[in-house]
């Protein structure tokens, strides 16, 4: 026979009647339903948080096909259809746009609130809403490869997933109950059978440690509060792939964070200059670079159009390859590139040691020359995110003690970017497979440990981490290994995560307690004889009222969440 909550109210009941006690027993009866129905309740109501992303979940698609436009349920649609998506109508999938700008609310997928502008070659969420304008789009993923489909099955998954708690209290009372049974079938014939006990109050003190022994709110003390942290999470942009990721977050106290495209922007910028010639150094380079598609050539490029707009064409410009430009204005021949493109005779004792210095201090460089002389240097960096200072920060008031920067790049670029945004330590020069290894080494050492990356380099390290978190604008490889990922690609978000895993934590901490102590002074008072029915119902509903509210007060989101852009 398989005892559970309904055999320890069975036989309160029944004994409840056997012995007259026939008004106690119907009040029993009607508080054990209602019970029951805010046990229910309140997982509903986590669950029903979940409805704002569900609404968002088009129906249909226009699709245009030789310039007439037809309506298609979402399901029917293939790769490279052209979609027409009008002002206020729903992205029907990923798609790219091909013809047409407008703002774009994309929160349903990113959490974010403000209004995303999109143009020619964009890529639009499925779920996120068009706000004006007319686009036609070209659809990259069938609905059920979209994100919005992902989102949405990961979540419902993370739902039904069992933290080590939630394990813990289900193996709890598998073997809690009978134990309940014994226990008031001691009360009940103890005191009669050894102590001149009279029967029918002994029997009625056995009902009643029947009733406060029903584990209801320790059953509800974790999944409530589970459920609304993962819901409140994915409306901040943030999806936990499963309760015990969350369970995880809350314990971890040091977290890795790959640099480029992670901490930093992933693309360059020009951070500091050294001016040697006003008049030549800006134009020169921006006649030089305006041509280039490489990177370092942009990030020149927007910061020499600041001092002017527009540059003549240079004749004979050649690419130097591993070294740089070479090029001829106005009879005369200029260079820029690394060092080894400069003229030794461009050279003085003054630009070897600006050079130098900014190398030391983890700069790339450029050098803009003439023949005779060295006209100026950009230093130029990964452009770090806005937000990296500031995140490091709260996550050290969050209680994270060992904050590491995992980096390909050289030292001096990782010991710089570390020391500006406080990081505790980094580690340099690392491949692939090195940064595998260091997750481990520092695991072994220090125990567990997260690690964010937003790249397929990441992947192994992300996998072997005790939580991998990805950025989600990084790739599809390092979003599918990672048990947590930050869909707006803001790191603000992550900070507040950890605060409302360790919300999450609190609160089943805190309902397990609750819970029990409530249960253990109730005993003790059936032990004594002073416990009655109405006593007993009263404490097990009020202990399912409090774990329940306090599960879904997790679900209200702060200012500080509703404010990050």
């Amino acid at each position: 026979m398989k005892f559970n909550i309904d055999t320890l109210m069975t036989v309160a009941l029944v004994g409840a009647f056997t012995i007259g006690d026939w008004r106690e027993g119907t009040v029993v009866a009607i508080l054990f339903g209602i019970n029951e129905y805010l046990e229910g309740f309140g997982m509903r109501q986590a669950r029903k948080s979940m409805a704002a992303l569900l609404k968002v979940v088009p129906k249909t698609a226009n699709i245009l096909k030789d310039g007439v436009t037809v309506e298609v349920p979402i399901n029917e649609l293939q790769l490279g259809d052209i979609v027409l998506i009008k002002a206020g109508d729903k992205v029907p999938s990923d798609a790219m746009i091909v013809e047409g700008k407008s703002s774009v609310n994309e929160a349903a997928i990113t959490g974010e609130s403000m209004p995303v502008e999109k143009q020619i070659g964009d890529a639009l969420f499925g779920g996120s809403v068009n706000n004006e304008g007319t686009l036609k789009a070209q659809i990259t993923a069938i609905y059920a490869d979209s994100s919005l489909a992902k989102i949405l099955h990961l979540v419902e998954e993370a739902q039904e997933t069992k933290t080590p708690t939630e394990l813990f209290i289900d193996k709890f009372a598998k073997y809690y109950t009978p134990i309940i049974m014994l226990f008031a079938v001691l009360v009940t014939i103890v005191p009669p059978l050894f102590f001149n006990g009279v029967w029918s109050y002994w029997v009625y003190e056995g009902l009643a440690v029947l009733i406060i022994g029903c584990p209801c709110a320790l059953i509800l003390s974790s999944p409530v509060a589970i459920v609304s942290g993962i819901t409140r999470s994915a409306k901040n942009g943030v999806l936990i792939k499963g309760g015990v990721f969350l369970e995880q977050l809350a314990k971890t106290k040091q977290i890795a964070f790959d640099k480029t495209g992670t901490l930093t922007e992933g693309k360059p910028v020009v951070a500091r200059e050294v001016v040697y010639d006003d008049a030549k150094f800006f134009q020169i380079s921006g006649m030089m670079e305006q041509s280039s598609g490489h990177p370092i050539a942009a990030a020149v490029m927007v910061y020499v159009t600041k001092h002017q707009t527009t540059f003549p064409e240079m004749t004979d410009l050649t690419t130097i390859g591993g070294k740089g430009l070479r090029g001829t204005f106005e009879g005369k021949q200029y260079f820029l590139g690394n060092e080894q493109q400069i003229p030794d005779a461009s050279w003085t004792a003054q630009s070897k040691q600006d050079v130098d210095k900014l190398k030391n201090e983890g700069y790339t460089v450029v050098v803009t020359a003439s023949e005779t002389a060295v006209l100026g240097i950009f230093g130029i960096r990964d452009a770090l995110r806005k937000e990296s200072k500031q995140l490091v920060s709260q996550l050290h008031e969050e209680g994270m003690t060992n904050i590491i920067m995992l980096t390909g790049d050289h030292e001096k670029t990782a010991e710089k970017v570390a020391k500006e945004i406080g990081i505790d330590s980094y580690y340099a020069g690392l491949l692939p497979e090195d940064k595998l290894t260091k997750i481990q080494q520092l695991h072994d050492q220090n125990g567990s440990i997260a690690m964010v990356g937003d790249g397929i380099n990441d992947s192994p390290a992300l996998a072997t981490a005790d939580l991998g978190i990805a950025m989600g604008k990084g790739t599809d490889s390092a979003i599918e290994v990672a048990d947590i990922v930050l869909m707006q690609d803001h790191l603000g978000k992550l900070p507040i995560t950890v605060k409302i895993a360790k919300r999450v934590r609190a609160v089943v901490g805190f309902n397990i307690a609750f819970a029990l102590g409530l249960k253990i002074i109730a005993l003790l008072l059936a032990v004594m004889g002073y416990l009655t029915l109405w006593m007993a119902i009263m404490a097990d509903m009020g202990a399912t009222i409090i774990v329940t509210i306090l599960g879904l007060s997790i679900l209200f989101r702060s200012k500080e969440e509703k404010a990050i852009k």
